[in-house]
């Protein structure tokens, strides 16, 4: 899943400094304290700091709105939707001390006087402080990332959502136009070392993007309502807008020829410095990027003798009287080669996927596996031309202030493939694999939990979701699902999930591999094909995407493990009082904090609850 916003969302604090100071309040109090003036004074200094930090809170976010007006629409804050801020150097410089200040702001409040929830707040917001900086200071990705230059986003989003009358979201629209010109000037300006890769991206989504003008909202507000003048206006600005969006695309591809004729062209990778200290800010884990990497080579090893328990026990179903290969992966490959030609046909991807979920949702609640709310729509379409290009599925989910309007599931149509193409495609997402993408993207997947979390009573944990417990929420619903029965415990259903298992812990093993240990293309290729088991299809599109992203790519294993053990520890402690339907609830109480947070804030109190 991704979602689109300028502002880091994913938020990132090491284990250690949590369990040391983010809940030292909740700690018995020290034997040191003898006298009860000290004890009423500690209590007053408390009720000051949870006040101090309930301001500092509000006041941020307010503020942090009219920097980021664009996100706000995101996550359903439609104050400043008219503004589409200019990203020149003014704007950069403004940011950044923005952040600077509101960091010195934060840290004059001290953590540990804070109750659990908000003290889980502050490092959040510490967090997003520091990365915002780091990524001004260090990372500087608008020099070299053209695609972060896309205004359509927005401007679909306030096209589709009835969060006012259309003819309102049409003037809305219109006056955002008027900063589109400059927009795309500035964004010239920055892109002193754009990188081969990402100026392709950019050029295959500004296609959609000026065709999101030229069409669907030129359309809209030619058979709207809209005063002549009003209609006039847009005209104008339309014919700005196109000079601007393609203005940029010539610029793009001029851009790309000179960057594929030189030899000196800056390379997508980060290098190990800065991946290092991504990783850090963007995952929030106990596990540093070296300690992940191990961790998710080992997990390989695991999950290759799982399967090759399954694809023994299948091969006389499939291979009666052929030998069975020597080596062992060659044998889980030909067996998953052989039954991953049963898939849909390719004019019904997108229809069946639609289909599938509501025997997913029946399921849910026949087993009585997480609370649903049946009022919270989700839509099935095809992934709009302008976000195209990086995932073939996603989620754009509203956010905790306009909770009621549309979750669309985004499924990218296979036009653009040739037969042979589609082939592969429909193989790698095959009568089983699509159930398990089904249930990671939708139900009891990311649908669920940001429903779950846009009902969270922290708007912090809301809107700076963490990356790493909204995937492997996700990923996790997969291996829980089964676990609950779904399928019946087909083999086939379970190796086709090994593999998909295979794939969230191979992302890791490659985010690293290439951006780091500079993996090869053809290094990579091997590794996803022969050891993931992965078709050409999916890994071409796997090393593109690997090319075009840092470290997102290990959020899916990293939540993954951390929920499961969670569970399962909870499980320990619990006995036969563990509930999964009560667990699932409390954790996605929580919003979409990082894990750690979400350990520490609902541990104990689950336990005690469950005696």
């Amino acid at each position: 899943m991704k979602l689109n916003t300028s502002f880091p969302k994913t938020l990132a604090i090491t284990a250690s400094i949590l369990v040391a100071a983010t809940l030292s309040a909740c700690q018995p109090a020290s034997n040191n304290s003898t006298s009860s003036e000290i004890v009423s004074a500690n209590a007053e200094d408390i009720s000051t700091a949870n006040k101090a930090f309930s301001q500092f809170s509000e006041s941020f976010i307010e503020q942090f709105w009219q920097l980021n007006p664009g996100y706000g629409v995101y996550v359903g804050f439609y104050k400043y939707d008219d503004v589409l801020p200019i990203p020149n150097a003014e704007t950069k410089q403004r940011d950044l001390a923005f952040y600077q200040q509101q960091l010195a702001m934060l840290n004059a409040i001290n953590p540990e006087l804070l109750s659990p929830s908000n003290a889980s707040d502050f490092y959040i917001l510490k967090n997003q402080l520091e990365s915002g900086i780091w990524s001004s200071n260090e990372l500087k990705s608008g020099q070299w990332n053209p695609s972060n230059y896309n205004v359509a986003g927005v401007f679909g989003v306030i096209l589709n959502t009835d969060y006012k009358p259309l003819n309102e979201r049409l003037q809305t629209i219109i006056k955002r136009m008027e900063n589109i010109p400059a927009y795309y000037k500035a964004a010239q300006q920055n892109l002193i070392n754009p990188t081969l890769t990402h100026t392709q991206l950019a050029l295959q989504q500004s296609a959609g993007t000026a065709g999101l003008f030229k069409t669907s909202i030129a359309e809209k507000v030619k058979s709207s309502s809209l005063s002549a003048q009003d209609k006039e206006l847009f005209a104008q600005r339309l014919a700005e807008t196109n000079k601007a969006i393609n203005g940029y695309i010539t610029w793009l591809e001029a851009k790309a020829v000179e960057l594929e004729q030189s030899t000196t062209a800056k390379d997508f990778r980060i290098g190990k410095d800065l991946y290092k200290q991504k990783f850090k800010l963007d995952i929030f884990s106990g596990y540093t990027a070296d300690e992940l990497f191990a961790k998710a080579v080992s997990e390989k090893k695991r999950v290759h003798q799982e399967m090759i328990k399954i694809a023994d026990k299948l091969w006389p179903k499939y291979f009666d009287g052929i030998e069975k290969p020597q080596d062992k992966l060659v044998m889980i490959k030909k067996v998953i080669d052989h039954i991953s030609v049963k898939h849909v046909k390719r004019d019904d991807f997108v229809s069946s996927i639609r289909e599938q979920i509501p025997e997913l949702e029946a399921f849910v609640l026949k087993h009585d596996l997480i609370t649903m709310d049946k009022d919270k729509p989700l839509v099935v379409r095809e992934t709009p031309e302008y976000q195209r290009g990086f995932a073939g599925a996603s989620i754009n989910a509203p956010g905790p202030y306009d909770a009621e309007a549309n979750t669309y599931y985004n499924v990218t149509p296979l036009d653009n493939f040739n037969d042979e193409q589609a082939e592969s495609y429909l193989r790698e997402y095959n009568h089983w694999l699509l159930q398990v993408l089904n249930i990671h993207e939708a139900v009891p997947g990311h649908y669920t939990q940001l429903v779950h979390s846009n009902k969270s009573k922290s708007l912090v944990k809301s809107i700076f979701g963490n990356g790493a417990m909204i995937e492997g929420w996700a990923v996790y619903t997969e291996r829980m699902m089964l676990e609950e029965g779904y399928g019946d415990n087909e083999p086939e259903l379970w190796l086709m999930y090994y593999k998909w298992n295979l794939r969230v812990i191979m992302n890791a093993i490659l985010d690293y591999s290439i951006q780091v240990n500079g993996l090869t293309e053809a290094e990579a290729l091997d590794m996803m094909i022969n050891q993931a088991f992965q078709e050409k299809s999916e890994a071409t599109g796997k090393w593109r995407r690997a090319t075009l992203s840092q470290v997102q790519l290990t959020s899916y294993f990293t939540g993954y493990s951390e929920i499961y053990q969670l569970r399962e520890e909870l499980k320990q402690a619990t006995g036969d009082k563990f509930n999964l339907k009560e667990f699932h609830d409390q954790f996605l109480s929580y919003g979409s904090a990082p894990v750690p947070i979400i350990k520490k804030l609902m541990f104990d109190d689950y336990v005690n609850s469950h005696k």
